[in-house]
C-alpha cells in the first residue's frame, strides 16, 4: 500500500476491505449454512438433553420471577422457518418473535451483515456520537417511505416503545403540549408507562397511574357495520364521533393514532373509505396523523400499509419496528420538532443496521408486493389450508357472531379463529402447536384469534401442508 494510498483510506475502511477479513467472513457464512441445511423438518427434543435444558429454564424463571411463556430457549440455529431449540428439537416458527425475524433463522444474508457489523471499533452507536450506520440506514428508510408520502426525516431508536414514544412528543410539541390523544379501540402502542395508556388492554395498565388522556374511536368491524346499517352510516357515525370529542375538548388533541392493520387488536383493517374520512376530519381540525406501522410494516400488499390503501399524503408521523430490527420514528418537514426534544444513549448497536439494510433491500426487490406478489400467494394458500381444515372439522370452526369467516389478516399477518374465538381455547391451541413443533401467538379481544407472523421472504409455499398437519394435530387435543 502506497503512502498516498494510506492517507486517503482510513484503517476502519482498510479493515472491511481487507481479503483476509472476506475470506474469513465467507468461510463462518458457509459453515453456518452448511451445518444448518441439516435442520429440515420438525423434531422432537434429544432426551439426553433433558436434564440441562430443565435447569437452563429454572434459571430463566428465577432471573424473570415467573416461568416462560413457552419453555423456549434457541440453540442458535435454525434454518429458514425451522428454528433448532437448546434440547435439540426442531419447530417450525410461525411467530417470528412477533415478527422480528422475518428474513428467518440462520439466513446467510443475515448472518454475513451480523459479520461484517462485528467488525466495528464499539457494538452500540448513539446519538452524541456515531458511525454513518444510523443515518445510512435512516436515509435508506425515508428513501422508500417517500415514494408515497411526505415523510422528510427520522429519528432512530432501540424499540417499537421508543419509536412511539418519540412520535408522541413530537404531536405533542407540535400542538403546543395538548394533553389528549385520539386512538381506535383494541390498539396496542407498547409497553412503555405512557403507551401502555395509550393501548387500549386493561391488563396492560394495571396498576399504572392513567396520566395521559385518551379518546378511543371505534374500529371497523363486521358487526359495528351491520348494527350502523351499512358502511355510508358506519363512516358517518364515526366521524360524527370524531366531531364530538373535538367540540368536546376543542384544540386539545395531540394527534389521532392509526394502526391500518391492527396487531395485537386482531389482525384487522378496513377500506380506504373509512379511513380517508377520519384522516381528512383530522386535516381540517389541525390534529395531526400518527400511523404506527411498527407490526405491520413490510407484511402487507405494499412496503408501506399506508401505500397498500393510498393514505400517504394524509401521514404526519410514522413509526416502523420490529422486522427492521432498529426501529424509527419518521415525520413531515412541518411535523419537525426543536432541537433537543429528540435524543437518547443509543439508537442500536451495528448488527440493527447492517441486518436492518439488508432487509429493506430484500422487501424492495423480492417481487413480494402487489396483488399478484408473493406476500399475497402465501395468504391465498394460508386461507386455502384453513379452509380445508374447517371443511374437515366443522365442530372446530363454529360461527363467530359478528365474523362471517374463519380466516383474516392480510400479506404476511395471518389469523384464523377456531372453537368460537373462545380465548381460553385458543391459548390452549397455541400451547398444543408449540408441544406438536409450531410456534405462534394468539391476537385478538374477542373474539381471540391464532395469530401467525412467518419469515414469508424465505418460506417455501409448498410447506403450507407440512405446517398444519401439526396444526391439525394440535387442534384435534383442544377440540
Amino acid at each position: 500500500m502506497t503512502e498516498a494510498t494510506a492517507v486517503q483510506t482510513t484503517v476502519g475502511e482498510q479493515i472491511k476491505q481487507s481479503p483476509a477479513v472476506a475470506a474469513a467472513i465467507d468461510t463462518i457464512v458457509h459453515e453456518t449454512t452448511t451445518k444448518c441445511a441439516q435442520i429440515t423438518d420438525i423434531r422432537e427434543a434429544n432426551p439426553e438433553l433433558k436434564s440441562s435444558y430443565d435447569e437452563l429454564l429454572a434459571r430463566c424463571a428465577a432471573v424473570k420471577g415467573r416461568g416462560l411463556l413457552y419453555p423456549y430457549l434457541a440453540s442458535g440455529a435454525g434454518n429458514g422457518a425451522l428454528v433448532e431449540l437448546a434440547d435439540g428439537s426442531v419447530k417450525w416458527d410461525m411467530i417470528t418473535g412477533i415478527g422480528v425475524h422475518f428474513l428467518g433463522h440462520s439466513n446467510p444474508g443475515v448472518i454475513r451483515a451480523q459479520a461484517v457489523a462485528a467488525l466495528d471499533d464499539t457494538t452500540k452507536h448513539g446519538n452524541l456520537l456515531s458511525n454513518f450506520d444510523a443515518y445510512g440506514f435512516g436515509e435508506k428508510l425515508l428513501e422508500h417511505a417517500a415514494k408515497g408520502s411526505k415523510l422528510k426525516s427520522a429519528f432512530i431508536t432501540t424499540s417499537g416503545a421508543m419509536a412511539n414514544e418519540s412520535a408522541i412528543k413530537v404531536c405533542y410539541q407540535k400542538r403546543n403540549g395538548a394533553p389528549r390523544v385520539i386512538a381506535f379501540k383494541d390498539c396496542f402502542m407498547g409497553r412503555s408507562v405512557t403507551m401502555c395508556q395509550l393501548g387500549d388492554s386493561a391488563g396492560g395498565r394495571q396498576g399504572v397511574p392513567l396520566s395521559t388522556q385518551v379518546d378511543y374511536m371505534p374500529f371497523w368491524t363486521e358487526a359495528g357495520v351491520a348494527a350502523a346499517g351499512g358502511e355510508e352510516k358506519f363512516i358517518a357515525q364515526c366521524v360524527a364521533q370524531l366531531d364530538e370529542f373535538v367540540a368536546r375538548y376543542p384544540d386539545q388533541h395531540a394527534c389521532f393514532i392509526f394502526e391500518l392493520v391492527q396487531g395485537e387488536g386482531g389482525f384487522r383493517t378496513a377500506p380506504r373509505e373509512f379511513f380517508v374520512a377520519l384522516m381528512e376530519r383530522c386535516k381540517k381540525h389541525g390534529i395531526p396523523v400518527w400511523d404506527d406501522e411498527i407490526q405491520s410494516f413490510g407484511r402487507t400488499t405494499e412496503m408501506f400499509a399506508y401505500d397498500m390503501l393510498n393514505l400517504g399524503e394524509y401521514v404526519d408521523v410514522f413509526c416502523v419496528g420490529k422486522m427492521t430490527q432498529a426501529c424509527a420514528t419518521l415525520w413531515t418537514e412541518e411535523m419537525n420538532p426543536k432541537a433537543g426534544l429528540l435524543s437518547g444513549t443509543f439508537t442500536g448497536n451495528s448488527s440493527d443496521f447492517t441486518v436492518g439494510n439488508l432487509l429493506i433491500d430484500t422487501l424492495a426487490s423480492g417481487g413480494f408486493y402487489g396483488a399478484d406478489g408473493k406476500f399475497a400467494k402465501h395468504f391465498e394458500l394460508f386461507s386455502q389450508q384453513v379452509q380445508a381444515l374447517a371443511s374437515r372439522h366443522p365442530e372446530w370452526f363454529p360461527g363467530v357472531e359478528g365474523q362471517s369467516g374463519v380466516v383474516g389478516g392480510v400479506g404476511g399477518m395471518m389469523r384464523f379463529t377456531p372453537f368460537g374465538g373462545d380465548k381460553d381455547k385458543i391459548i390452549k391451541a397455541c400451547k398444543a402447536m408449540y408441544d406438536e413443533g409450531l410456534i405462534c401467538f394468539w391476537c385478538g379481544h374477542g373474539p381471540f384469534h391464532v395469530r401467525f407472523l412467518p419469515p414469508l421472504p424465505v418460506f417455501d409455499e409448498a410447506d403450507w401442508p407440512r405446517v398444519f398437519e401439526v396444526v391439525e394435530k394440535a387442534l384435534a387435543k383442544v377440540g
